[in-house]
C-alpha cells in the first residue's frame, strides 16, 4: 500500500519534475538534454551489462576505483553507468570514456524503471553510497536482477529521515542482495530500519583507496611556478554563503599573510560565474582556471572554474579547506587533500563524512572548527607554523594510507554477487 501511494504521488509531481527539470537547464542547459533517457527510453546494445549507479560527481570519483579494477579484471564484462547529474555524466565521459556505457538513470517510475530495464537487461545492480528508491529496488526484484548497495554510507541524520518512511524503507531494504557499509556503525544504522543482518558486510571506505597521482602533482608544481613564492591556502568544493566567509577571512589573514592567495573551487559548476562576480564586487583581483591572466603574481583569489581538476589544485595547497562545512550540507571528502599529505580544515557540518572526520581528526591531520571565526584562527596558525602544516599533512597521509584495503574486499563482493 505504501508504495503504491508513494507511486502515485510521484506521477501526480511527474509534470512539476519536467517544469523543474526545464527550470534547472536556465543556469545549466544541458539538464535539457537527454531527457527521455529520464523516462527509460534507452538504446541497448544487447550486452547484458553490469549496471553501476552514481548520482553524481562525488559518487562516480568515489566508484572510479572499482570501475579501473573491473575493466582491468574482467575486460570480458561490459559496464554500464547512470547517473542523474550532467555533472556526474561529464565526470563519466571524462574518466572512462568509451570504456563503459552511460546513461542518466530513469525517474523512480514503474514504467520507466520497466523500460530501461527491459531494454538494457542489466545482470546486476551496483548502487553507490546511499541512492536507494523504492521503485528501482522493485523493479530490479521483479525482473531478477539482483541489488548490492556498495560502499554505503547512512549517517544518523538520513537515518531517522528513512524511519520517518519506515513503511517504504523496511521492505526496500529487505528486497536488495547485499549492502556493502563504509563502517560498522552505518551497517547498524542499515540493520536498524530493516536490511536483515545476513545481508550486511562491512569493507571499509574504498575512498581510502586513493594513490596521489603524477598528474595531480604535475598540475599543482605547475600552479605553483605560475604563482611564485607565496602561501596558499585552497578551499574545494565550496557551497554559496562560504565563499563569502572565506574572502572575509582572506580580508583578516591578509593583515599577517600580505601575499596569501585564496584558490576558490565552487562545488556546482553553474555557480563559477557567480562566484567570479563575488569576487570582484569584495574588491579582490581575480584570475579564472579557465582565462590565465598574463601576470599571475597580482592575482588575489584564483577560481577553479573547470571540472574535474580539483586534485591538482589540492596539490598546489599549503592548507586545503573541505567545504559543504562551513553550512549544513554534510561535508565533501577530507581523504582527497589528505592523500596528498596536506593538513585539512573543515567546519561543523562533516554529518556525510562523520566517522572519516573523527577518525582523521583523532589522527592529527583535520582540524574541524566551529565558525567562520574559529576557521580564520585554525588557518593562521597553520599558516605562521610551516612545521606544524608538515606535521598535520604527514599524519593525514598517513592515516589514507594505513587505511586502504577496502576496494579490494568491495570487488570480491561484486565477483560474489556476479558468479
Amino acid at each position: 500500500m505504501a508504495l503504491w501511494l508513494y507511486t502515485l504521488l510521484l506521477y501526480l509531481a511527474l509534470p512539476f519534475i519536467l517544469l523543474r527539470l526545464w527550470w534547472r537547464g536556465r543556469r545549466a542547459p544541458a539538464y535539457r538534454n537527454r531527457w527521455r533517457e529520464r523516462l527509460g527510453f534507452v538504446t541497448p546494445d544487447g550486452r547484458r551489462p553490469l549496471w553501476i549507479h552514481a548520482v553524481s560527481v562525488g559518487e562516480t570519483v568515489a566508484i572510479a576505483p572499482l570501475v579501473e579494477l573491473l575493466l582491468a579484471r574482467r575486460p570480458d564484462l561490459p559496464l554500464l553507468l547512470t547517473t542523474t547529474t550532467p555533472t556526474g555524466s561529464e565526470r563519466v565521459n571524462a574518466l572512462f570514456g568509451d570504456r563503459v556505457a552511460h546513461v542518466y538513470c530513469p525517474w523512480d517510475l514503474p514504467d520507466a524503471l520497466g523500460r530501461f530495464l527491459h531494454r538494457m537487461q542489466p545482470r546486476a545492480c551496483i548502487i553507490v553510497e546511499t541512492e536507494l528508491w523504492p521503485n528501482l529496488v522493485h523493479g530490479c526484484r521483479r525482473h531478477g536482477v539482483p541489488v548490492m548497495l556498495a560502499n554505503a554510507r547512512l549517517s544518523a541524520r538520513s537515518a531517522r529521515g528513512y524511519q520517518r518512511f519506515a513503511a517504504l524503507t523496511r521492505p526496500m531494504l529487505q528486497r536488495l542482495s547485499q549492502v556493502v557499509a563504509q563502517h560498522d556503525n552505518d551497517g547498524a544504522r542499515f540493520v536498524a530500519l530493516g536490511l536483515p543482518a545476513q545481508k550486511l558486510s562491512v569493507s571499509g571506505s574504498i575512498k581510502f583507496d586513493i594513490e596521489a597521482r603524477l598528474e595531480w602533482l604535475e598540475a599543482g608544481a605547475h600552479l605553483r611556478r605560475r604563482w611564485g613564492e607565496r602561501p596558499v591556502l585552497v578551499a574545494g568544493s565550496t557551497h554559496e554563503g562560504e565563499d563569502a566567509a572565506l574572502l572575509r577571512m582572506l580580508k583578516s589573514l591578509r593583515t599577517e599573510f600580505p601575499s596569501l592567495m585564496l584558490v576558490l573551487v565552487p562545488r556546482h559548476p553553474e555557480r563559477f560565474e557567480s562566484v567570479y562576480r563575488q569576487c570582484l564586487d569584495a574588491g579582490w583581483q581575480v584570475e579564472r582556471h579557465s582565462k590565465p591572466a598574463v601576470q599571475p603574481g597580482a592575482v588575489d583569489v584564483y577560481l577553479g572554474d573547470t571540472m574535474g581538476e580539483l586534485m591538482g589544485f589540492y596539490a598546489a595547497a599549503d592548507i586545503a579547506f573541505v567545504g559543504g562545512s562551513l553550512v549544513p550540507r554534510g561535508g565533501h571528502n577530507p581523504l582527497e587533500p589528505a592523500a596528498l599529505g596536506k593538513p585539512v580544515l573543515m567546519g561543523a557540518h562533516v554529518f556525510n563524512f562523520q566517522a572519516i572526520c573523527d577518525a582523521l581528526e583523532h589522527a592529527g591531520g583535520l582540524t574541524l572548527v566551529a565558525d567562520e571565526a574559529a576557521l580564520a584562527g585554525a588557518a593562521q596558525k597553520l599558516l605562521a607554523d610551516a612545521a606544524l602544516r608538515q606535521r598535520q599533512g604527514a599524519a593525514a597521509s598517513a592515516f589514507v594510507a594505513k587505511n586502504r584495503g577496502a576496494l579490494e574486499r568491495l570487488y570480491h563482493e561484486v565477483e560474489g554477487m556476479l558468479s
